[in-house]
């Protein structure tokens, strides 16, 4: 599996002039699966804010989610989704 970048358009909910971009990098067997996985992870992330507890990334993938801020929404119909270069040799 190779590693992939998803990023997400978002926008202030109740300022949408306020505007930004919400990355996502992890591994998955295609663009749409990296998609997906994404979006898991992020469904995941406020399940667990709602709740009260810390979602801690506990996948083997590396699909998590950092800095979730609950008054902007994510615009999941926009989201490109490309091979991550690794630019620095972070990883």
């Amino acid at each position: 599996m190779r590693r992939y970048e998803v990023d997400v358009p978002i926008h202030h909910a109740t300022d949408p002039e306020r505007r930004g971009l919400h990355v996502f990098t992890g591994r998955a067997a295609g663009e749409s699966e990296a998609l997906a996985a994404a979006h898991n992870a992020y469904d995941w992330a406020v399940q667990q804010k709602s709740a009260g507890r810390l979602a801690s990334d506990g996948s083997s993938d590396g699909w998590a989610v950092h800095g979730l801020r609950p008054d902007w929404v994510l615009d999941w119909h926009k989201a490109t989704v490309k091979a991550w270069v690794n630019p620095n040799s972070l990883m």
